[in-house]
């Protein structure tokens, strides 16, 4: 049987290991809210990036981006929010949405994938 959630670790791994060589600062990583979990929390610059990890071994589904449905950016964006408040972030904190694509072992990350706070 197929292990996902230690496969899913492996990869948001490997993204942390991309994330921290591409200068970004690591804050946290498998975030769990009451309204859903984030992968990866991380500072880019002035930003506070909360980061999808998605894998797909081929694109022959399309990439592992289009994993990310409308229905997945609002549960991140929720939990986000929750995180934010949680964390006393301040209001006016400058927050991106990335996605961070492994296909096969080529790694792309796609800031501001998608809209947000």
């Amino acid at each position: 049987m197929i292990n996902r959630r230690k496969i899913g670790n492996r990869y948001e791994n490997r993204a942390v290991h991309y994330l921290k060589k591409q200068g970004f600062f690591v804050i946290a990583q498998n975030v769990y809210t009451k309204k859903g979990e984030i992968d990866i929390i991380a500072k880019e610059q002035e930003y506070l990036c909360f980061i999808e990890v998605k894998y797909r071994s081929s694109s022959d589904c399309g990439t592992p981006g289009d994993a990310v449905t409308k229905k997945k950016q609002k549960k991140i964006y929720e939990a986000a929010k929750l995180y934010l408040y949680y964390h006393h972030t301040p209001f006016d904190t400058p927050c991106r949405f990335d996605v961070i694509e492994i296909l096969g072992e080529q790694i792309h990350l796609l800031r501001n994938a998608y809209g947000g706070l």
